[in-house]
């Protein structure tokens, strides 16, 4: 039992050991704090965005002083560990390249601007709103799939962030928050051409009208920012003529979280307003009539 004490004793009293021991103890408080800064800002920071923001800050912060104070512990025997840091760190690069790189990508994402938390992206091929940003994966609430349109589909899909060097990155409510969009209206020939183009006017700007001011105050923000020529925001009614009908082109700028329910108002307020026409407009449709084969009588002779 002694001789097992003593063996202990020279076990701990070797510097390499206890400046572990130290590393160790020192890491323990420091995370300890941390989390009392978390809870204690929790419950005053009131903004769900800033709270977020805050508690993301902190994180990062705590690893940075980790890596401080180990350096700190180890900074007297570093020049004998030199050559072993070396080739140990050669081979954890290797191994664990895929972890650097979706570290150098939330680097990436944090300062250049790809997105952030609230921003509606499109990673991967996925479709969604980002809702955490860690320092290996983006989370993102997905859209799309077997949901048709950009609604939820209630799957969360982690992503690594190496995908922003690998792929491209959609944001679809980065500095211009709006989309444009389009609904076609087809109308029968013979119908009242220049009052179906007034009534599509007038609902287009009832429905969607209220988004041009702000649309236009990001749009020349953006005008300035970026190398961008002027875009028309104001909505937009154009007519083309095939051989079945003639179509009209709706195109409006709408926020990019209610594409869908614009255009079901859309609709709506355009059948409605058809209707009052008494037969004056008149929508165009594909019919196709199918034709029983006759009766074959076939003779044959020798």
């Amino acid at each position: 039992m002694l001789e097992d004490w003593k063996n202990l004793s020279k076990w701990l009293s070797n510097p390499t050991v206890e400046k572990l021991i130290e590393v160790a103890v020192g890491i323990v408080v420091i995370w300890i704090l941390l989390r009392l800064l978390r809870r204690f800002l929790g419950r005053y920071i009131k903004d769900a965005d800033i709270r977020y923001r805050t508690r993301k800050g902190i994180t990062f912060m705590g690893y940075l002083l980790i890596l401080l104070y180990t350096a700190s512990v180890f900074s007297n025997s570093l020049g004998q560990l030199t050559v072993v840091f070396g080739v140990v760190g050669a081979g954890i690069a290797f191994a664990m390249q895929e972890i650097i790189v979706s570290f150098a990508g939330w680097i990436a994402i944090s300062f250049g601007q790809f997105y952030k938390p609230g921003d509606r992206v499109l990673l991967g091929g996925i479709m969604g709103d980002v809702i955490d940003i860690s320092i290996l994966r983006t989370t993102l609430m997905e859209c799309g799939d077997w949901v048709k349109a950009d609604l939820y589909n209630g799957r969360i899909v982690r992503i690594a962030n190496s995908f922003v060097f690998k792929e491209p990155v959609y944001n679809y409510s980065g500095d211009f928050p709006f989309l444009w969009d389009e609904i076609k209206v087809p109308v029968k020939y013979g119908s009242d051409y220049k009052l179906a183009r007034q009534l599509l006017d007038n609902v287009v700007h009832e429905v969607v009208g209220d988004y041009v001011h702000f649309a236009q105050e990001k749009w020349e923000k953006m005008v300035r920012k970026y190398l961008i020529e002027d875009a028309r925001i104001e909505p937009m009614v154009t007519l083309i003529a095939n051989d079945n009908w003639v179509e009209f082109t709706i195109r409006y700028v709408v926020d990019y979280k209610l594409r869908r329910a614009k255009k079901d108002e859309l609709f709506i307020r355009i059948l409605e307003e058809i209707d009052k026409t008494e037969g004056k407009i008149k929508l165009g449709s594909a019919t196709f009539e199918l034709v029983e084969a006759p009766n074959l009588n076939v003779n044959i002779q020798q």
